[in-house]
């Protein structure tokens, strides 16, 4: 999964609220949100009334083979901070209360189940430790680690905890199935970079994997971090009416991260692999759920890993984070193709939630999940030909009843409305062919010509209030996000539209809707948070990142109206990595190459990638940099401060229910 970029989802998030903006209404709980209103009451039981309650397979599946359970899975870091706290969901219990979708209180039920299970002979995991599954599987000589987990905190107390009950046995390979940090920012806690260099732990990944797993969160990170807060729900109480779930586990560990440079990487299907003794087959599957992705195939344990092609959820052809969309076409085509090269399977364990067992039910997922990706493909782009934009076709499509009635298809994380319009962004783009999308006005002025237009703040405000009553909420929350827009701090408004919030996410069954619901909810009453993530926690990780993209870091930081008729040539020597870059500023664009240095260069900054990274978390400025004597400067110490003056620093608190000024 990738769930969401590792600067967002991995690090320590303080949230220093600022004070109240909005007083609480009658039947708010602590943190403000309103108590579900009759509308939402009846609308959660006509939900109740179409789910396929009469399946429970999955409560069993989820507690075979249980080995032992923690009592108390509270995972603290060496200062004492809470880095993952399953005790916190203790409340995801008995029938489901009003303020919470019945379908996802089923999900976060089984989502809460931790421990230590048994797969079958040889193969184990651990859930409920970290928003991903780790498994482990049993070599000639040691333990094989499949998908360590988000953070070096949980990844150690999970591996000790399975230790305790199997044995002290060395871990010989460590397995990545893709590049999303869930699946391999504990890594360092399983093995030392020192182990990998000597041969003592294979490192074993999809060929992309390093570049896939560092490079995202260079270019798009900070704007990634502040909107993963609202997919997962960071600053959301846990409770039944803030955060129950993230659809996948329950959430990811807030703890350091790390990475390990892959020793031997898989590029084709299917490619054979002897680890420890036991015979791998592996399927790369770049581009489907993760753009560096494999599964895997255990022949002497009639074993499938379906990694994250495979969920018991439908997925996200696009995250509400923000990143490249996925191809369903694509997907679909891996799953069919898993099928048909693995049918002996018995049983079918993943990178998330818990096992399916039983070749006829593993044979089932698999062509519902095929079938499901296929049909949101096939229906998008019929109803493009025939003219239909995608909020249009995200209204009509339905799954049929057929792929409906199996739990494993609901909209837990992704929803088939936002796949549907991720086909559509695929094939077409944003634009929807009608010419009054080509250059719409920015969000507040759009919002104050749009409260003018409908006779004032004060009316809106009436025919909204009408409108909540009436349990039309989406209708008001477009309506009051034009209010709120130009009046930013209209208070009413503000405590309306964030009522509304709280309505829609208590219907949501997607987690990834009911966080985003609540957590503007939340914003509206309480302002945006003062403080961002701790970037310090991903030094491990960004350490392992190549010069080349912090070079394209600079690129995108580059204020260019400041640095307009600005000519600068600065040499990058990276002492560490044997490379060296030429970086130039002109037409307000930084270019950069791989090149000796340049003679006529401003300055020259020798250093390494470790002090550039102290440079790029805040853990140093530009003068403590200077007057290092890790580093060296010739030239010019001005041209080299005003180049890196030239860098914007990103915002990582920036508005998003009011727009930013």
């Amino acid at each position: 999964m990738r769930v969401f970029p590792l600067v967002a989802a991995v690090m320590s998030l303080a949230l220093s609220s600022c004070s109240r903006e909005v007083p609480s209404v009658a039947g708010a709980d602590a943190a403000g949100f309103s108590a579900p209103t009759p509308a939402t009451v009846a609308a959660q039981a006509e939900a109740a009334k179409v789910l396929p309650v009469e399946d429970g397979v999955d409560f069993e599946e989820a507690e075979r083979g249980l080995i032992a359970r923690e009592q108390a899975l509270t995972v603290l870091s060496a200062d004492g901070k809470v880095v993952y706290d399953a005790s916190g969901y203790d409340f995801t219990q008995g029938n489901y209360p009003e303020s919470v979708h019945p379908g996802l209180w089923r999900q976060a039920r089984l989502n809460s189940l931790h421990g230590l299970y048994k797969v079958t002979d040889g193969i184990y995991q651990v859930r409920g430790y970290d928003l991903a599954v780790m498994s482990i599987i049993e070599g000639k000589s040691g333990w094989i680690v499949v998908d360590p987990l988000t953070s070096r905190e949980t990844a150690t107390r999970a591996m000790a905890f399975a230790r305790q009950h199997l044995g002290n046995k060395p871990v010989v390979a460590i397995i990545f199935t893709h590049s999303h940090v869930d699946h391999f920012g504990g890594s360092t806690a399983i093995a030392s970079p020192e182990d990998v260099a000597s041969g003592k732990v294979r490192v074993i990944a999809p060929s992309g994997f390093l570049e896939e797993a560092t490079s995202e969160n260079i270019l798009a990170g900070p704007a990634m971090g502040r909107r993963a807060i609202y997919m997962y729900g960071r600053d959301l109480p846990r409770s039944s009416r803030g955060k129950v779930d993230n659809g996948l586990g329950k959430e990811p560990a807030m703890g350091t991260i790390g990475i390990l440079r892959p020793s031997e990487l898989i590029d084709r299907t299917p490619q054979v692999v002897d680890v420890d003794g036991v015979e791998f087959v592996f399927q790369y599957t770049p581009g489907s759920e993760a753009p560096a992705e494999m599964t895997f195939y255990l022949p002497a344990h009639k074993a499938f890993c379906g990694a994250e092609v495979m969920s018991r959820t439908l997925h996200n052809l696009y995250t509400l984070r923000g990143a490249k969309v996925r191809d369903a076409n694509r997907w679909a085509g891996y799953i069919t193709d898993a099928a048909d090269r693995f049918p002996d399977s018995e049983v079918m364990f993943f990178s998330h939630h818990w096992p399916v067992f039983g070749k006829e039910r593993i044979a089932a997922m698999m062509k519902d999940q095929h079938d499901t990706y296929r049909y949101i493909h096939d229906q998008t782009l019929r109803l493009a030909n025939q003219g239909h934009g995608p909020r249009e076709i995200a209204e009509q499509i339905k799954l049929p009843a057929s792929l409906m009635k199996h739990w494993w298809n609901r909209d837990y994380y992704g929803t088939v409305k936002h796949d549907a319009k991720a086909v559509y962004q695929m094939y077409f783009g944003w634009y929807d062919a009608n010419p009054a999308s080509l250059d719409p006005l920015p969000r507040a002025e759009q919002g104050k010509r749009y409260v003018e237009f409908m006779g004032g703040a004060a009316n809106v405000l009436k025919q909204s209030r009408a409108s909540f009553d009436k349990g039309d909420y989406r209708w008001v929350a477009e309506v009051l996000s034009h209010l709120v827009a130009a009046e930013p701090k209209n208070v009413e408004a503000r405590s309306l539209l964030a009522q509304t919030y709280d309505q829609l996410g208590y219907r949501a069954e997607s987690t990834a809707w009911r966080n985003a619901y609540l957590t503007g909810a939340y914003e509206l009453r309480h302002g945006e948070p003062k403080q961002g993530v701790n970037l310090a926690s991903a030094t491990e990780l960004l350490n392992q990142t190549a010069p080349e993209q912090f070079m394209q870091m600079f690129q995108v930081a580059l204020n260019g109206p400041d640095a307009e008729d600005v000519k600068l040539v600065i040499n990058f020597d990276f002492r560490d990595a044997g490379e060296h870059y030429v970086v130039t500023i002109e037409n307000a664009v930084l270019h950069f190459r791989k090149a000796p240095a340049a003679r006529n260069a401003n300055a020259t900054l020798a250093l390494t990638t470790p002090m550039l990274v102290k440079l790029v978390t805040k853990q140093v400025g530009i003068k403590d940099v200077l007057t290092s004597p890790d580093i060296k400067v010739t030239g010019s110490t001005l041209d080299l401060i005003r180049f890196f003056s030239l860098l914007d620093k990103p915002d990582l608190v920036f508005p998003i229910v009011t727009p930013k000024a």
